[in-house]
């Protein structure tokens, strides 16, 4: 895996795991009884982005250093995902030297 897929895999899990973190524990100002005015009853009460942020880090750096692994392992590879046989074969045997 070169740098650059690692980064773009990192950024794509980074943000996967920000949308699922993001409405957790989430009150509304509509449920907390105080609505600013110009705004609507459904927008956070305190969102505490730092927070929310930190944990999305972790997290999402636990989940890249998991997919990562499987993919440097080779564990997984695209073949396995080719169900309709589009691939070409594969060039050489492998393990026969050649």
């Amino acid at each position: 895996m070169a740098i650059t897929s690692a980064i773009v895999l990192y950024a794509v899990i980074w943000f996967l795991t920000l949308f699922v973190v993001l409405p957790m524990r989430l009150v509304t100002q509509g449920e907390a009884g105080h609505v600013v005015p110009g705004t609507p009853e459904g927008a956070p009460e305190g969102a505490v982005m730092a927070r929310k942020l930190r944990l999305t880090t972790i997290v999402a750096t636990l989940l890249w250093a998991v997919v990562t692994a499987v993919i440097l392992s080779g564990v997984i590879s695209v073949r396995d995902f080719d169900v309709m046989n589009r691939l070409p074969p594969e060039s050489g045997a492998r393990g026969t030297g050649e």
